[in-house]
């Protein structure tokens, strides 16, 4: 099984669960309903699965629940999964019989995976053999994690919130998602939010970045209340450089004109005629997400009405 190398994104997320090991008991509780045992503590204990299992078959995160007297209660072995891997399907079970057997507890997979299709992979029932056993993921993927759009339910439950950026901040309600998570990290020291901020930003596709990075812009021109000081970074780095008040709209203009005439040749080619109102429709949208979600909807479609849903 050849290694592959950990992203600076993949990190990041685990980094969230080292530092929080108690988020991810609270998340099987709440997300998924399932019954966790009664606990007194929750402990990172990765270095005592490294002496289990060969390197090729170390997971990212290994937490200890234990009880009030110290007895161990339940081994969830945390992963975080950005794209389809099938060797996965051999290792996770792998992960589950040897912590199980050597620790002799109860023992879960937890898979953090923000796309959606690779989330529907990870969830996937693993059949041991003859369908006589199984291993069931528990992944924490767009369809579980809820979207957080509340400042103050964000500021609640931060930790929560930077993963409903990472896994809805592309989605049609994304700006709104993220802008909440971002003005929870506010109450941070300045190292947690920056590195908090990384793993958001670092998660958004360019249609995302740039609505963002207009919207910081528009806040600083207005005077209106920015987000923390580690968002302003985006303009410091020069992301938004050369924009200036007066150049805003312009800017915005431009995106959302390329943006049109990308999706009337794709419905060109694709043979679809539009209605006058439905053009009309096209040159009046001034949201840069709901055009993207307009291209992308043209694959497949039959009409022009498939296409403006």
């Amino acid at each position: 099984m050849p290694l592959v190398m950990p992203t600076l994104e993949h990190n990041a997320l685990v980094e969230i669960f080292r530092e929080h090991p108690e988020l991810a008991p609270r998340l099987l509780a709440t997300l998924f309903h399932v019954e966790v045992p009664p606990h007194a503590s929750v402990a990172v204990v990765e270095s005592s699965l490294d002496q289990l299992v060969p390197v090729e078959f170390r997971a990212d995160l290994v937490l200890e629940l234990r009880d009030a007297s110290g007895a161990l209660a339940l081994a969830i072995v945390l992963e975080v999964q950005r794209d389809e891997d099938p060797d996965k399907k051999f290792s996770w079970p792998t992960y589950v019989t040897v912590v199980r057997a050597r620790k002799r507890c109860g023992t879960v997979v937890l898979v953090v995976a923000p796309d959606a299709g690779v989330a529907t992979w990870a969830a996937e029932n693993i059949d041991l053999g003859l369908g006589l056993g199984h291993i069931e993921p528990l992944v924490l993927g767009p369809a579980v994690v809820p979207e957080i759009t509340d400042p103050d339910q964000a500021e609640k439950e931060l930790e929560l919130a930077v993963l409903s950026a990472v896994v809805h901040g592309n989605g049609p309600n994304g700006l709104t998602v993220v802008q909440a998570a971002l003005a929870a990290l506010g109450r941070l020291d300045q190292e947690h939010a920056a590195v908090y901020f990384q793993v958001i930003w670092n998660g958004l596709r360019e249609p995302m970045r740039r609505a963002l990075e207009a919207l910081v812009m528009e806040r600083q021109i207005k005077g209106e209340a920015a987000f923390p000081p580690f968002a302003q970074k985006l303009i410091d780095r020069g992301k938004l450089e050369g924009l200036r008040e007066g150049k805003l709209e312009g800017l915005r203009e431009g995106e959302l004109k390329a943006k049109r005439g990308t999706l009337l040749r794709l419905l060109a080619r694709a043979g679809i005629v539009l209605a006058e109102c439905e053009s009309a429709r096209i040159q009046a949208c001034t949201d840069i997400t709901t055009l993207d979600r307009w291209i992308d909807n043209v694959l497949g479609a039959k009409d022009a009405t498939e296409v403006l849903s």
